[in-house]
């Protein structure tokens, strides 16, 4: 049997709109009740990268997780939203701004349900996720589409780094310095504890130097749901305008036949693919490594570089950078930002984290003269 993906037009984020669209990717895969029963406890599982507002782009639209919360509930199911954000490094308040910014805290508010925090991990293998996957009974994963410089897409497979505790986001990084090992990594989590179901905001996406606001905002007006996250994540890839084995988190799980990323093996339902007529992603800068052969990469690695950059016009000194960033790379002089590029191993945390768009690329000389 094939893998199903759901497209479904959403022109904007209008409840009316959102509530609609989402109603029709349940009813697209069998209904919500092929997910959700009376008395079933769930776990919404959001994007919220950091203490964005929606408008940003950066996180997952409220409106998106309202209408999900509010069908769950309908169907009887006892709701719980969480997430772990990259910028929250274990400091309660934190959490709580980011709740507050992405509109999580309004919408518990109004829909009586509780907001929890993942900083009480249980170990899954070489990793802690988040202890709250053993007290429900379902877990709903709601990805924001955008393009990522260490991944190249976040979506179904990615959202799910948020089940790791925020402090040891930090570990991981260190440990799995390439892109490579890094969305190896990525597939563990995603085997470990696939979510029932994921449901991606791509009604306003992200291209360009994502996933945080150095990135650029695009329309797309369009809703993605699916059971496979590998097969999701497969056609987001060809919205792109890439093939889903370019995609390193994709290639890797369907390698381990975790899902399915052959286009000839996934029926997609609702909209047609072709007749979207997508133009192309803006690729992040480092996308530039996919048109080199992997030998001569292999060679050339230490030579081949993208670092983060300052630009000290952008930069209000806020610190963000130097929170996030695991390599303990990132200083202050003089009023200034500092990158020691000897220990920065280029995971781009501090661009993602980064609110005022302040950190571009930078290309080594030898990156520069290859075309890249």
């Amino acid at each position: 049997m094939k893998s199903q993906v759901s497209i479904v037009r959403c022109p904007d984020y209008s409840r009316q709109e959102v509530e609609r669209a989402v109603k029709s990717s349940f009813d697209l895969l069998g209904g919500i009740n092929k997910f959700i029963r009376k008395d079933c406890r769930v776990l919404i599982k959001p994007n919220l990268l950091s203490a964005a507002a929606a408008e940003k782009g950066v996180t997952t639209h409220p409106e998106v997780v309202r209408a999900v919360v509010k069908m769950a509930q309908d169907a009887g199911g006892k709701v719980i939203i969480g997430d772990g954000p990259s910028v929250w490094m274990g400091v309660a308040a934190d959490l709580e701004e980011v709740f507050k910014k992405t509109g999580m805290r309004e919408i518990a508010d109004e829909m009586k349900i509780k907001l929890v925090d993942f900083n009480n991990p249980r170990w899954h293998g070489s990793f802690p996720l988040t202890r709250h996957l053993d007290t429900v009974d379902t877990l709903i994963s709601l990805p924001k589409f955008k393009t990522h410089n260490l991944t190249i897409l976040t979506g179904a497979i990615k959202n799910l780094f948020g089940l790791v505790p925020g402090t040891y986001k930090t570990e991981l990084h260190k440990r799995y310095l390439q892109a490579g090992d890094f969305c190896r990594m990525l597939v563990d989590i995603y085997k470990e504890t696939p979510p029932a179901l994921s449901i991606v905001d791509a009604v306003v996406a992200m291209e360009g130097e994502g996933p945080g606001s150095s990135g650029s905002l695009r329309h797309l007006g369009l809703i993605l749901a699916s059971r496979d996250a590998v097969a999701l994540d497969s056609v987001l890839a060809l919205l792109m305008g890439l093939k889903p084995e370019q995609i390193l988190t994709t290639k890797e799980a369907a390698r381990r036949k975790l899902g399915e990323s052959d286009v000839r093996s996934i029926e997609i339902i609702g909209e047609d693919l072709k007749s979207l007529k997508i133009k192309p992603f803006i690729l992040p800068a480092t996308s530039a490594l996919m048109k080199v052969a992997q030998p001569f990469l292999d060679i050339a690695k230490n030579f081949i570089k993208f670092c983060p950059q300052v630009n000290k016009k952008k930069c209000n000194l806020c610190g963000g950078c130097l929170t996030v960033c695991p390599a303990a790379a990132i200083s202050i002089k003089f009023e200034a930002i500092l990158i020691d590029y000897k220990k920065c191993f280029s995971c781009f945390c501090c661009q993602e984290a980064c609110p005022q768009g302040a950190i571009r690329i930078k290309k080594s000389l030898l990156s520069k003269l290859v075309g890249l």
